[in-house]
Parts: C-alpha cells; sequence; structure tokens
C-alpha cells in the first residue's frame, strides 16, 4: 500500500533544488517517512535528479539542469520534481525488511579521550561509570549527516545524560571524539572546531577519502557503540 499520511509540503529553495518538509522537529515517525519517500525515488532512478539529501524532518531534492535543458526544454524542473513526490508518495511502500544497518564503534571514553566526562557526571549527578553506561545502552538512529563530511548527528541519548552545548566552543576537536548536545550524540569526523561535550573517542575514521565509501555511516542506520580501554584504542588505531 501507499503511504497514508497527507502529502508533505514542497518548497521550491533554488532554482533546482527542491524540499519536501514534514515538519520542524526530531521525531523518529517523520523520519521514517523521510528515509520511505527516499527509498521510493532512489528505486525510480530518475535520469534529471542529481542527488537526494534526507534530514530530520524533510528530503532535498537536487536536480541537475543540464538534463533538464537537453531533454526536457521548457519544463519547470521544479514543478517535474513535484510530480516525481507526488508519484512516489502514491507507490507502494519500499520493503523495509533487512534494510537498516547496525553499526557497532568502538569508544574509549577514558582521560583524555573524554575531557567532558567529569563535569557532565557531575552536572548529571551521577558517577562518570553510570554516564558511559547510559551511553552505550541505548541504540542510536542516524538522522542526518551534516557540519562535516560524515558528521552523523544521532539520537537520542538517555534523558538522564542530555546536556547543552559548551557556552564556548572548542577551537580543536581531535577527529573521533564523541560528543553529547541536548539529546543528541554524534562523532567528529575530522579535527575542528566544536561545542558538543565530549565523552569519548573512537579510533574509528568515519570519513577517509582514500576508501571506496568515503562516509562511514549513512542516514538510517543503526548505531550502538562499545567501551574500550586505551590500549584497545591504540591497537585498533595502528591496524590498517
Amino acid at each position: 500500500m501507499a503511504h497514508v499520511a497527507p502529502l508533505p509540503v514542497c518548497i521550491p529553495i533554488a532554482e533546482n533544488a527542491l524540499l519536501v518538509q514534514w515538519d520542524n522537529r526530531i521525531d523518529p515517525s517523520l523520519n521514517d517517512q523521510v528515509h520511505s519517500l527516499y527509498r521510493s525515488l532512489s528505486a525510480m532512478a530518475l535520469p534529471g535528479l542529481r542527488d537526494l539529501v534526507p534530514a530530520y524532518a524533510s528530503l532535498a531534492l537536487v536536480l541537475d539542469p543540464d538534463y533538464f535543458d537537453r531533454y526536457l526544454p521548457g519544463t519547470d524542473p521544479l514543478l517535474v520534481a513535484r510530480q516525481w513526490v507526488e508519484a512516489a508518495w502514491q507507490a507502494p511502500l519500499p520493503n523495509d525488511s533487512g534494510g537498516v544497518r547496525t553499526v557497532e564503534i568502538p569508544v574509549c571514553y577514558e582521560g583524555a579521550f573524554a575531557p567532558d566526562l567529569e563535569v557532565l557526571a557531575e552536572q548529571s549527578r551521577m558517577s562518570a561509570a553510570a554516564v558511559v553506561d547510559a551511553h552505550v545502552r541505548q541504540l542510536y538512529r542516524v538522522y542526518m549527516l551534516g557540519f562535516l563530511p560524515g558528521f552523523a548527528y544521532m539520537g537520542m541519548v538517555d534523558a538522564c545524560i542530555a546536556a547543552p552545548r559548551l557556552a564556548r566552543p572548542r577551537e580543536r576537536v581531535p577527529a573521533g571524539s564523541v560528543g553529547i548536545a541536548g539529546q543528541q550524540t554524534g562523532i567528529y569526523p575530522l579535527e575542528s572546531p566544536g561545542g558538543w561535550k565530549l565523552i569519548g573517542r573512537t579510533p574509528w575514521r568515519l570519513f577517509d577519502p582514500q576508501r571506496p565509501e568515503p562516509v562511514l555511516l549513512r542516514p538510517g542506520d543503526r548505531v550502538r557503540f562499545r567501551a574500550i580501554s586505551a590500549d584497545e584504542f591504540h591497537q585498533i588505531e595502528q591496524t590498517p
């Protein structure tokens, strides 16, 4: 069967880009609809569609202007894109069985790898070990990628360890740092400035342009963290 909910709002955001907007909140049920439409449009193999960008509660369609100029001159690309969305919305829902990846990521929550762990624990009135337990206990949804190549916005952390961003962001956050901001958690794929509270670090490379697939995580993935020691961190880091 097709989607039973009304078609979301379609908003032109550029001459060659259309945004399908559900709402402005983080909601797993809305994110499910985003990925359902994403898969439906992907399955249509539309030649004038350059890219699809899923986010929390929206999906952007980026169009290929050269294709429309050459093969569909005189047409409105945004009108065509809306027709694609309507057709995909009416199409049978894709079979999601076995389509969601679960990725387990090793994280060291010790010492210099976790500069904000003790502060967060004190603010949460918990021990550092209890904060770590709460963080590894959850199965996180990758809602979207943004900010940096391969930066996955994941949620939701247990409310007991939710924490605001730093009042003053760091100028340098090491690649692999695992942080919390509000009820979200994320991993910095590259060294960069950042204001998330850092509670650990993974030796895995979330972004590597030399890999066939440079970005490790994809929107819609599920992520579980596994606590490791500093020795394990260095062993994994040195493994080719």
